[in-house]
């Protein structure tokens, strides 16, 4: 691989990240805000590691004999691709030589997120798992990227109901692990998330530049599949579900309810339902056996 295309520090770290491959965990916690990197690791029983390049924080240290990082993406699909792929170099490729590690390892990735709910009965400060997740932002029709039957079913059907020309872009779909929802994401509700490529227009927010699709909110809140519903919008999930899945790690996402998109309602305390949320995923990641 071309100095260009994989870009190694010289202290043997990959670009963005600043990590060498041994500063990295096997299981990584993936927050969006820089911020919520020490509100995790603050609750680890140790801390061996503290990194930060840009906006990508790193802590690493233990949970119950569990070796753990916790990385802040910020926002973005974009930041997911720079993040899932500069992972995955980490595990995968030797650095020095620049080449492929015969070997393959794969990394367990849990997403702890903020997100905006779509139906009435997923409420504001709760928390739910993205068992399946639609990219609106384009990313991954820039990779060579493959469907299960079962996806390939769900996204034709949201591309029908939502009308592709009315769209103006070719969505994608990704799932969670199937073993991570078993061993993670037990007991909560689970649905279907929208991932998008913005925060305002893209998520049917309108300041002051009027819409180009007005109605985004009610036709996605409205469709249903195999009793798969839009349940959210965020800004990440989908893009950390595809490059898992093309990569070979696993990755489950949670999100903390703190709008009602529907109801035009906010959380009174979001900080709260976020470190409930930590909280949650911290408790199951150190029960895991």
């Amino acid at each position: 691989m071309e100095a260009s295309e994989l870009i190694v520090t010289p202290r043997g770290s990959v670009y963005h990240l600043d990590l060498r491959p041994e500063e990295l965990a096997p299981i990584v916690i993936l927050v969006g805000d820089p911020d919520r990197v020490a509100l995790v690791s603050s609750r680890f029983d140790s801390v061996e590691l503290k990194r930060q390049h840009r906006e990508f924080i790193t802590h690493t240290g233990y949970l119950s004999n569990r070796r753990i990082s916790v990385l802040s993406t910020g926002i973005g699909t974009d930041n997911v691709d720079i993040v899932l792929n500069e992972l995955d170099a980490l595990v995968n490729i030797d650095l020095q030589r620049r080449q492929e590690q015969p070997q393959k390892h794969s990394l367990t990735l849990v997403r702890i997120g903020t997100s905006g709910s779509l139906q009435p009965d997923v409420a504001v400060d709760s928390v739910l798992v993205s068992a399946m997740a639609v990219g609106m932002d384009n990313l991954m029709n820039f990779y060579q990227f493959g469907n299960s039957d079962k996806e390939r079913l769900v996204l034709n059907a949201f591309v029908q109901h939502m009308h592709v020309e009315y769209l103006h872009f070719l969505p994608y779909v990704a799932s969670a692990s199937d073993s991570l929802l078993q061993s993670l994401g037990y007991g909560l509700p689970r649905g279907l998330t929208l991932t998008c490529p913005g925060f305002y227009g893209p998520q049917g927010r309108s300041l002051r530049l009027p819409l180009a699709l007005p109605q985004l909110l009610e036709t996605a809140s409205a469709f249903e599949h195999d009793h798969l519903r839009c349940t959210n919008f965020e800004m990440e999930t989908a893009a950390l579900y595809a490059l898992s899945a093309a990569l070979g790690h696993r990755a489950i996402s949670f999100n903390a309810i703190v709008a009602n998109r529907i109801l035009r309602q906010f959380s009174d305390n979001p900080g709260k339902t976020v470190e409930q949320a930590i909280e949650l995923v911290l408790q199951r990641l150190a029960s895991l056996p």
